[in-house]
Protein backbone atom coordinates (compact mmCIF):
# COMPACT_ATOMS: atom_id res chain seq x y z
CA UNK A 1 0.00 0.00 0.00
CA UNK A 2 0.93 3.86 -0.63
CA UNK A 3 1.58 5.87 2.53
CA UNK A 4 2.48 9.28 2.40
CA UNK A 5 3.74 11.50 5.04
CA UNK A 6 2.14 14.97 5.94
CA UNK A 7 2.35 18.32 7.24
CA UNK A 8 -0.01 18.96 9.69
CA UNK A 9 -1.54 21.62 7.25
CA UNK A 10 -1.33 18.99 4.68
CA UNK A 11 -3.35 16.69 7.55
CA UNK A 12 -6.04 19.69 8.04
CA UNK A 13 -6.68 20.29 4.28
CA UNK A 14 -7.14 16.67 3.74
CA UNK A 15 -9.53 16.50 7.00
CA UNK A 16 -11.85 19.76 5.44
CA UNK A 17 -11.81 18.38 2.22
CA UNK A 18 -13.16 15.26 3.87
CA UNK A 19 -15.81 17.14 5.65
CA UNK A 20 -17.03 18.74 2.50
CA UNK A 21 -17.31 15.69 0.38
CA UNK A 22 -19.51 13.97 3.35
CA UNK A 23 -21.61 16.68 4.31
CA UNK A 24 -22.52 17.04 0.05
CA UNK A 25 -22.80 13.47 -0.27
CA UNK A 26 -25.31 13.21 2.39
CA UNK A 27 -23.68 11.40 5.06
CA UNK A 28 -24.28 12.26 8.64
CA UNK A 29 -22.31 10.14 10.86
CA UNK A 30 -18.55 8.73 10.26
CA UNK A 31 -20.14 5.32 10.58
CA UNK A 32 -22.76 6.17 7.63
CA UNK A 33 -19.91 6.84 6.04
CA UNK A 34 -17.79 3.40 6.81
CA UNK A 35 -20.63 1.47 5.91
CA UNK A 36 -20.65 2.77 1.86
CA UNK A 37 -16.81 3.22 1.63
CA UNK A 38 -15.53 0.24 3.81
CA UNK A 39 -13.18 1.91 5.43
CA UNK A 40 -13.28 1.69 9.46
CA UNK A 41 -15.11 3.90 11.14
CA UNK A 42 -11.99 4.70 13.54
CA UNK A 43 -9.41 5.38 10.64
CA UNK A 44 -12.05 8.12 9.23
CA UNK A 45 -12.16 9.51 12.86
CA UNK A 46 -8.44 9.58 12.62
CA UNK A 47 -8.65 11.66 9.01
CA UNK A 48 -11.04 14.03 10.21
CA UNK A 49 -9.25 15.29 13.40
CA UNK A 50 -5.73 15.18 11.79
CA UNK A 51 -4.07 12.87 13.82
CA UNK A 52 -0.30 12.02 13.43
CA UNK A 53 2.29 12.93 10.00
CA UNK A 54 1.51 9.78 8.50
CA UNK A 55 -0.67 10.25 6.64
CA UNK A 56 -3.45 8.06 4.85
CA UNK A 57 -2.45 5.36 2.55
CA UNK A 58 -3.94 6.18 -1.12
CA UNK A 59 -6.03 3.23 -1.27
CA UNK A 60 -7.94 4.11 1.68
CA UNK A 61 -8.43 7.92 0.07
CA UNK A 62 -9.90 6.67 -2.82
CA UNK A 63 -12.30 4.28 -1.16
CA UNK A 64 -13.62 7.56 0.60
CA UNK A 65 -13.32 9.72 -2.61
CA UNK A 66 -15.31 7.21 -4.52
CA UNK A 67 -17.98 6.92 -2.18
CA UNK A 68 -18.18 10.52 -1.52
CA UNK A 69 -18.58 11.06 -5.25
CA UNK A 70 -15.01 13.29 -5.46
CA UNK A 71 -11.56 12.95 -6.91
CA UNK A 72 -8.79 11.27 -5.84
CA UNK A 73 -7.05 14.38 -6.84
CA UNK A 74 -9.35 17.01 -4.67
CA UNK A 75 -9.62 14.97 -1.44
CA UNK A 76 -5.62 14.67 -1.67
CA UNK A 77 -4.11 17.81 -2.89
CA UNK A 78 -6.97 19.90 -3.56
CA UNK A 79 -6.30 19.87 -7.38
CA UNK A 80 -8.25 19.35 -10.81
CA UNK A 81 -12.15 18.25 -10.80
CA UNK A 82 -13.90 17.88 -7.71
CA UNK A 83 -16.70 16.08 -8.64
CA UNK A 84 -16.30 12.36 -10.01
CA UNK A 85 -18.11 11.22 -12.96
CA UNK A 86 -21.65 10.42 -11.35
CA UNK A 87 -21.99 6.40 -12.63
CA UNK A 88 -19.38 4.70 -15.12
CA UNK A 89 -19.71 3.25 -18.19
CA UNK A 90 -18.56 -0.19 -18.68
CA UNK A 91 -19.48 -2.51 -21.62
CA UNK A 92 -22.77 0.44 -22.05
CA UNK A 93 -23.72 -1.14 -18.82
CA UNK A 94 -24.57 1.79 -16.00
CA UNK A 95 -23.45 0.72 -12.10
CA UNK A 96 -23.78 3.06 -9.45
CA UNK A 97 -22.64 1.91 -5.75
CA UNK A 98 -24.91 0.59 -3.44
CA UNK A 99 -25.46 1.28 -0.14
CA UNK A 100 -26.90 -1.35 2.18
CA UNK A 101 -29.45 -0.11 4.70
CA UNK A 102 -28.84 -2.17 7.79
CA UNK A 103 -31.32 -2.32 10.60
CA UNK A 104 -31.48 0.68 13.12
CA UNK A 105 -29.22 2.21 10.24
CA UNK A 106 -30.28 6.38 10.97
CA UNK A 107 -30.01 7.33 7.59
CA UNK A 108 -33.37 5.46 7.02
CA UNK A 109 -36.13 4.36 7.99
CA UNK A 110 -37.99 0.73 7.84
CA UNK A 111 -41.61 1.26 6.99
CA UNK A 112 -43.74 -1.83 7.45
CA UNK A 113 -44.77 -3.82 4.58
CA UNK A 114 -48.78 -4.62 5.56
CA UNK A 115 -52.30 -5.66 4.18
CA UNK A 116 -55.01 -3.79 5.28
CA UNK A 117 -58.29 -5.76 7.14
CA UNK A 118 -61.16 -3.91 6.31
CA UNK A 119 -64.98 -3.59 7.13
CA UNK A 120 -67.44 -1.75 4.95
CA UNK A 121 -68.88 1.87 5.94
CA UNK A 122 -65.82 1.65 8.88
CA UNK A 123 -63.23 4.52 8.62
CA UNK A 124 -60.81 2.96 10.82
CA UNK A 125 -58.79 0.26 9.23
CA UNK A 126 -56.27 -2.82 10.66
CA UNK A 127 -53.11 -3.87 9.35
CA UNK A 128 -51.10 -7.97 9.25
CA UNK A 129 -47.72 -8.07 8.33
CA UNK A 130 -47.11 -8.50 4.98
CA UNK A 131 -44.88 -11.82 5.28
CA UNK A 132 -43.88 -12.23 1.46
CA UNK A 133 -40.50 -10.61 0.24
CA UNK A 134 -40.16 -9.13 3.82
CA UNK A 135 -41.84 -7.24 6.35
CA UNK A 136 -40.14 -4.00 5.90
CA UNK A 137 -39.20 -1.76 3.43
CA UNK A 138 -36.56 0.43 3.98
CA UNK A 139 -36.61 4.22 2.44
CA UNK A 140 -34.46 7.04 3.08
CA UNK A 141 -34.26 9.33 5.61
CA UNK A 142 -33.22 12.08 4.02
CA UNK A 143 -36.93 11.18 1.66
CA UNK A 144 -39.06 11.49 4.05
CA UNK A 145 -37.94 14.74 6.42
CA UNK A 146 -37.78 16.46 2.97
CA UNK A 147 -41.34 15.38 2.33
CA UNK A 148 -42.91 16.51 5.74
CA UNK A 149 -44.08 12.77 6.12
CA UNK A 150 -43.70 11.60 9.85
CA UNK A 151 -42.40 8.00 9.63
CA UNK A 152 -45.17 6.29 11.84
CA UNK A 153 -48.22 7.46 9.61
CA UNK A 154 -46.32 5.45 6.51
CA UNK A 155 -47.72 2.02 5.25
CA UNK A 156 -46.14 -0.14 2.48
CA UNK A 157 -48.70 -1.76 0.12
CA UNK A 158 -48.12 -4.58 -2.79
CA UNK A 159 -50.38 -3.92 -5.67
CA UNK A 160 -52.58 -6.08 -6.71
CA UNK A 161 -54.29 -6.72 -10.38
CA UNK A 162 -53.56 -5.17 -13.14
CA UNK A 163 -56.37 -1.83 -12.94
CA UNK A 164 -53.35 0.78 -12.60
CA UNK A 165 -51.33 -0.41 -15.37
CA UNK A 166 -49.17 0.98 -16.66
CA UNK A 167 -48.33 3.73 -14.06
CA UNK A 168 -48.64 0.75 -10.90
CA UNK A 169 -48.08 -3.16 -11.86
CA UNK A 170 -49.00 -6.10 -9.84
CA UNK A 171 -46.61 -6.97 -7.54
CA UNK A 172 -45.43 -2.99 -7.28
CA UNK A 173 -45.03 -1.89 -4.09
CA UNK A 174 -46.34 1.61 -3.05
CA UNK A 175 -46.04 4.04 0.25
CA UNK A 176 -49.04 5.46 1.52
CA UNK A 177 -49.36 8.40 3.78
CA UNK A 178 -52.15 7.49 5.97
CA UNK A 179 -52.31 11.03 7.34
CA UNK A 180 -52.98 12.33 3.99
CA UNK A 181 -56.74 11.28 3.67
CA UNK A 182 -57.46 14.98 1.71
CA UNK A 183 -59.47 13.61 -1.41
CA UNK A 184 -57.55 15.77 -4.26
CA UNK A 185 -58.54 15.53 -8.12
CA UNK A 186 -55.64 13.35 -10.07
CA UNK A 187 -54.12 11.90 -6.78
CA UNK A 188 -53.80 8.10 -6.18
CA UNK A 189 -54.90 6.98 -3.10
CA UNK A 190 -55.45 3.21 -1.23
CA UNK A 191 -59.30 3.14 -0.47
CA UNK A 192 -61.69 0.97 1.57
CA UNK A 193 -64.27 0.59 -1.10
CA UNK A 194 -67.32 -1.08 0.64
CA UNK A 195 -64.86 -3.18 3.14
CA UNK A 196 -62.14 -3.86 -0.06
CA UNK A 197 -58.60 -2.55 -0.14
CA UNK A 198 -58.07 -0.56 -4.03
CA UNK A 199 -55.79 1.58 -4.70
CA UNK A 200 -57.01 4.02 -7.03
CA UNK A 201 -56.99 7.66 -8.66
CA UNK A 202 -59.76 10.17 -7.68
CA UNK A 203 -61.00 12.26 -10.16
CA UNK A 204 -63.74 14.89 -9.75
CA UNK A 205 -66.54 15.35 -12.33
CA UNK A 206 -69.81 16.73 -12.77
CA UNK A 207 -69.51 17.41 -8.62
CA UNK A 208 -68.94 14.11 -7.82
CA UNK A 209 -66.11 11.60 -6.84
CA UNK A 210 -65.42 9.19 -8.87
CA UNK A 211 -62.84 6.24 -8.53
CA UNK A 212 -60.57 5.72 -11.89
CA UNK A 213 -58.27 2.93 -13.26
CA UNK A 214 -55.10 4.10 -15.68
CA UNK A 215 -55.04 0.86 -17.24
CA UNK A 216 -56.72 1.79 -20.91
CA UNK A 217 -59.17 -0.75 -21.20
CA UNK A 218 -61.83 1.31 -19.70
CA UNK A 219 -64.76 -1.17 -20.24
CA UNK A 220 -62.81 -3.71 -18.30
CA UNK A 221 -62.33 -1.38 -15.56
CA UNK A 222 -64.77 1.01 -14.56
CA UNK A 223 -64.77 3.79 -12.90
CA UNK A 224 -66.70 3.66 -9.64
CA UNK A 225 -68.48 6.33 -8.05
CA UNK A 226 -66.95 7.11 -4.32
CA UNK A 227 -69.46 8.24 -2.30
CA UNK A 228 -69.65 8.74 1.82
CA UNK A 229 -69.50 5.87 3.36
CA UNK A 230 -69.14 3.47 0.64
CA UNK A 231 -65.40 5.01 0.30
CA UNK A 232 -63.48 5.97 2.63
CA UNK A 233 -59.97 7.39 2.01
CA UNK A 234 -56.75 4.88 3.84
CA UNK A 235 -54.15 7.34 2.87
CA UNK A 236 -52.31 8.55 -0.41
CA UNK A 237 -49.86 7.14 -2.33
CA UNK A 238 -46.63 9.01 -2.04
CA UNK A 239 -44.09 6.48 -3.64
CA UNK A 240 -43.62 4.15 -5.51
CA UNK A 241 -41.11 0.66 -5.54
CA UNK A 242 -41.06 -1.75 -8.55
CA UNK A 243 -38.90 -4.53 -9.50
CA UNK A 244 -40.35 -4.03 -13.28
CA UNK A 245 -37.58 -2.20 -16.02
Amino acid sequence: MCAYTYTYSQNMNIANRLDIAMREAGFDSQSALSRASGVPQPTINRILKSVGTRGPEAATLQKLALACNVTFDWLHEGVGKKTRVHIAHISNVLFQPVVIAEPNDPNFYGIPKVKLELSAGVTGFQTVPEIYDGSMLSVSKNWVDRNGYAPGNLLALTVKGESMEPNLFHGDVVIINTADTKMVDGSVYAINYEGEAVIKRLARDRGEWWLTSDNVDQKKFRRKGCREGECIIVGKVVRRETDRI
